[in-house]
């Protein structure tokens, strides 16, 4: 695919930016965060209810995408299908593909690190090579909760937006959340911009192929 998979980009770019990270990544120090009622950390927690679907697939729509693109947009119309897989170690790393329609670009990373949370997103072409804009996100600054977590974009992506001309995307939060019967995925910014997709998890579909280049 030779468009950028990007919210801030390409209308499907930008629908989602603008919306394996490297193990090598140092890891922010930071003070232990509070634990839950269970005695787990709100990021173990979560992890653990994320994991809990681990090889099924859930189809979601979209609830939020204000406001209006003066372009076609990129995700309405097209089936949108999320595949909780890469559980080789679930309370560390899970990999989730997000499918739109026959677009398998995809993969949103979660990684536990010693203060929290890191999201990141891969976005492959076709053939399985890297897309120029691969790998942002950020982590978690906040313990969050057993079932909301949220990241902030690292200096990272904001150097990868700026180099890309995303300047829309500099300020972009994404938050995930997770219910006993729904999942979200959202995209925010200070400017208003909301993009959020609701995953019914009370309904498993068939999964969707492999995601380009796994």
């Amino acid at each position: 695919m030779n468009t950028k998979t990007l919210l801030a980009a390409s209308p499907l770019a930008l629908a989602l930016a603008a919306c394996a990270p490297s193990r090598s990544m140092p890891v922010a120090d930071a003070a232990a965060v509070p634990a839950t009622a269970t005695g787990q950390a709100p990021a173990d927690t979560f992890m653990a209810h994320v994991a809990a679907h681990c090889g099924k697939a859930y189809e979601g729509r979209i609830v939020a995408n204000t406001p209006k693109s003066a372009t076609p947009d990129a995700f309405e119309g097209k089936r949108l299908v999320m595949h909780v897989r890469g559980c080789d170690d679930p309370g560390q790393r899970l990999e989730v593909p997000f499918h739109v329609g026959d677009d398998h670009s995809r993969t949103w990373i979660l990684t536990r690190l010693d203060h929290g949370l890191r999201l990141k997103h891969d976005h492959r072409h076709a053939d399985g090579s890297p897309d120029a804009m691969t790998m942002y996100g950020g982590d978690s600054r906040h313990a969050g909760s057993a079932t909301r977590q949220a990241f902030p974009v690292d200096a990272e992506s904001i150097a990868l937006f700026e180099k890309e001309g995303l300047n829309a995307s500099v300020e972009n939060t994404w938050a995930m959340e997770i219910h006993p019967r729904t999942f979200v995925y959202e995209l925010s910014r200070p400017n208003g911009r909301l993009f959020k997709v609701e995953f019914d998890l009370t309904r498993p579909v068939d999964p969707p192929p492999t995601p380009w280049g796994w």
